[in-house]
């Protein structure tokens, strides 16, 4: 049985049971491996996904926070030591001054996130005592964070951190002098030909965007109904998350920068190179770059890198394996489509060899 068809029928039938909902995009050098839509973009109109659907890309959003940034460093308006602080004057909060660019980039600044989610704290319980449509501007997040004591000193370790990101964003608003989203919209995707990607209001009509959704369950786990993210998160998408894309778009970002045709061949080597130790497990080191993480094997190999996000009713990945020359990109509408065992499934027969069987 061929690699697509494997997948397709695993896909299909996942879909059928409702555990995925999305899209599935592989790719080997410039060649399509593989592309499937499974699932509804609505699941009250019975609307089906399809290959132009447009997802919400969750934290991998992150991404294109981190090449607008290098892209100010590439153009010597920000450089990787820069304090935060003194550019952004967040005087008098919990933020400490010796941060720099390079700490938020990596996860090693320390500072208090709005939601842990490396303690397990879920991002939808921030809108809880909070109306979600108050927080529009990249500014409107700073009282999440600012406030909340660090985890450690600058540099003293690494925490997944969805608010540096946001720091970030007011870096690049303060320097280019116009919105976060404008910028990525004519900086990132424009010049990566990501002509179908933008950021899209919950609270409006747009075109081929998938509706996020998860399954209510009751008691035994049956499926008894369907719950929309709509009070979830911000009605707009922010640095951190919520930039919507396809996943043809995804896998066009990053062939274009690794085509440095997003930054120089130095910022490129760096972007696509590991940065910091985020944990050690017995076979491979897990790394944080700057956006991206890497698995590094003992003889210091980059096996795989990749960007996933997640969040009620939104899930994806992108991921890169150097030695196959192959990209996988996973978009979901769902919060819990695109781990296990789709990704599994998918990592077994391309790391297995069976991708062109």
């Amino acid at each position: 049985m061929s690699f697509t068809h494997v997948l397709d029928e695993y896909f299909q039938h996942r879909a059928a049971q409702d555990l995925f909902s999305g899209a599935v995009l592989i790719t080997q050098g410039a060649s399509q491996v593989y592309a499937g839509a499974y699932g509804y973009a609505s699941r009250a109109w019975r609307v089906p996904n399809t290959l132009d659907t447009r997802f919400d890309t969750a934290s991998i959003t992150k991404l294109f926070t981190a090449i607008a940034t290098l892209q100010l460093i590439n153009q010597g308006l920000l450089a990787f030591e820069t304090p935060v602080v003194e550019r952004l004057g967040p005087e008098g909060t919990r933020v400490a001054k010796d941060i720099t660019v390079f700490h938020l980039l990596t996860h090693t600044s320390g500072i208090g996130d709005d939601a842990d989610e490396e303690a397990g704290e879920r991002y939808e319980d921030l809108w809880k005592a909070k109306p979600n449509y108050s927080v529009i501007e990249t500014r409107d997040f700073l009282a999440q964070c600012v406030n909340k004591p660090a985890n450690f000193p600058p540099g003293g370790g690494c925490r997944y951190c969805n608010c540096g990101y946001i720091l970030l964003g007011l870096l690049i608003e303060s320097i280019s002098g116009t919105t976060y989203r404008d910028y990525v919209c004519a900086h990132v995707f424009a010049e990566a030909g990501m002509t179908a990607s933008g950021f899209f209001r919950l609270d409006r009509v747009n075109h081929n965007v998938a509706e996020g959704c998860d399954p209510i369950r009751d008691a035994a786990g049956a499926i008894v109904g369907w719950k929309k993210n709509i009070y979830s998160f911000p009605p707009i998408g922010s640095p951190d998350a919520g930039a919507y894309a396809t996943v043809a778009d995804l896998d066009r970002f990053l062939r274009a920068v690794r085509a440095c045709e997003l930054l120089s061949p130095e910022l490129t080597r760096a972007f696509l190179s590991p940065q910091v130790v985020h944990s050690t497990r017995d076979t491979w080191t897990e790394m944080y770059g700057y956006g991206l993480r890497f698995y590094v094997d003992r003889a210091g190999k980059v096996y795989c890198y990749e960007k996933e996000g997640v969040n009620v009713g939104a899930s994806g990945i992108i991921s890169h394996f150097p030695d196959q020359d192959v990209t996988v990109t996973l978009l979901s509408n769902m919060e819990d489509g695109v781990w296990d065992p789709a990704w599994n499934k998918i990592h077994e027969l391309v790391v297995g060899g069976q991708l062109t069987s």
